[in-house]
């Protein structure tokens, strides 16, 4: 753990998947801060096109400068201690086609789709965010680690993230129009 974000963060794309799964992480669950999945949505972006590109792209200047206290650096060693010792019982290399530099476009899309499907606001449903905040976990560490038996189960997640997501957007809007067409306010379909 460094002073400043950018340098606690790093670099290389390979220690900023590491982050991005932690950020990721707390989303598992229907429970999270406003704000949150549009914060972990664009840092995935941002990774997904570092890696497409082949090299990280840099925080921007007024982010890259904030400075952690002890205390949140404390508290981040021993998260990434925790997770970083679970994720390598599990992961290891292997499939690692799917690893190679010639997939990286593909897994970038595949982590922008994650991404994405995160960052979009769904009416009145809570728990819109668990499948892309799993799907970015997995494809992370799948990357992280040359796992592509994780990568895999990453691209399903993501698929299936993507189609949730656009199913619960569909219900959600139909639910609101219906809402307030009963209210009484005009609704143009």
């Amino acid at each position: 753990m460094q002073g400043t974000l950018s340098e606690t963060v790093g670099v290389s794309n390979r220690q900023r998947l590491v982050w991005l799964s932690l950020l990721a992480m707390p989303l598992l669950f229907p429970v999270a801060l406003p704000g949150m999945a549009t914060a972990v949505g664009t840092f995935c972006l941002l990774t997904a096109y570092g890696i497409c590109v082949g090299r990280s792209v840099p925080l921007p200047a007024w982010l890259a400068k904030r400075e952690l206290n002890g205390r949140i650096k404390a508290l981040l060693t021993v998260m990434v201690s925790r997770v970083t010792r679970v994720i390598s019982r599990v992961g290891r290399p292997r499939m690692l086609s799917l690893t190679h530099p010639s997939a990286r476009v593909f897994n970038a899309l595949m982590l922008s789709a994650a991404g994405l499907s995160m960052m979009m606001p769904v009416p009145i449903i809570s728990f819109d965010n668990v499948m892309p905040a799993l799907a970015i976990v997995l494809i992370a560490w799948g990357l992280r680690l040359r796992d592509g038996l994780l990568l895999m189960a990453g691209y399903l997640i993501s698929l299936a993230a993507v189609g949730s997501v656009a199913l619960l957007l569909w219900g959600g809007t139909h639910i609101v129009t219906e809402l307030l067409s009963r209210a009484g306010f005009a609704v143009s379909p």
